[in-house]
């Protein structure tokens, strides 16, 4: 198509996605305001609220809590629409190969986010929780509130989720041919100390919080070598068998075997 029908194209799928960005948005208020969903993000931390409740300190506290929570539940829920937008833009400049490399590879990406996010809550969570309660003074008192909780969680779920697309990333540039496996061996040392700097990056400002985002993404990182290594030898042989000489002699012998008939 010519470039203004593309950039049309283009428009009405990101019109398409703020639509269901914004139905998402207005279900998930209907959700957490029908089922108190605030209630299972907050059920991590009940257990050092010593019979209290998270406080607010603002009377509009809980209906923007409410509202900031609706517009990341409408992410979730209108994400496999902008996916869906994303491959219908994209798929049509694809190779049949590509296709089949880059829908694993979305998958993939969905799956490592869940992961690191569902990590964050279950896991890292709690353990801060109670590393950082066993430094509460005896002349101080917890005075939890809603909003520093949820921010903390939200950006804590958002670093381990963002952070463990590192595979999927690194294996789409292996595919690429931008990085070898070799390259990312050589570079190890320099690529923990950038792990460093990104559990620095991507969490709240803890040294306990970036060494549980650390362990995970230095193995993630190890993964990622074994995925390019794996995506190389896979070019490699297909290399091999298209220059071997039975793939190089069958298309001469076709002819004559019509000639012949």
């Amino acid at each position: 198509m010519p470039l203004l029908d593309h950039l049309e194209e283009f428009r009405w799928r990101i019109i398409w996605t703020l639509v269901a960005l914004a139905l998402g948005s207005v279900l998930g208020f209907v959700l957490i305001t029908r089922f108190d969903l605030l209630k299972l993000l907050i059920e991590p931390v009940r257990a050092f609220l010593n019979g209290g409740k998270l406080k607010y300190l603002s009377p509009a506290d809980p209906f923007m809590v409410t509202l900031r929570l609706s517009v990341v539940a409408g992410v979730v829920i209108a994400l496999p629409v902008a996916l869906y937008q994303l491959w219908g833009f994209l798929s049509p400049i694809l190779e049949p190969s590509e296709k089949r490399a880059v829908l694993p590879a979305l998958m993939g990406a969905i799956v490592l986010f869940l992961g690191g996010a569902s990590l964050a809550y279950f896991g890292v969570l709690p353990l801060t929780l109670k590393f950082f309660s066993k430094f509460e003074p005896g002349s101080l008192q917890q005075n939890l509130t809603v909003d520093k909780f949820l921010g903390y969680l939200m950006k804590l779920m958002l670093g381990f989720g963002v952070a463990f697309e590192t595979p999927v990333i690194m294996l789409a540039l292996g595919a690429m041919g931008i990085v070898t496996s070799e390259l990312l061996a050589r570079y190890r040392r320099h690529a923990i100390v950038v792990i460093f700097v990104m559990g620095a990056a991507l969490t709240p400002p803890d040294v306990f919080s970036q060494l549980l985002m650390a362990v995970p993404l230095l193995f993630l990182f190890e993964l990622s070598i074994w995925l390019v290594r794996w995506t190389e030898r896979r070019r490699a042989a297909a290399e091999a068998e298209a220059s071997s000489p039975d793939a190089a002699e069958a298309p001469a012998e076709a002819p004559a075997e019509e000639t012949g008939a």
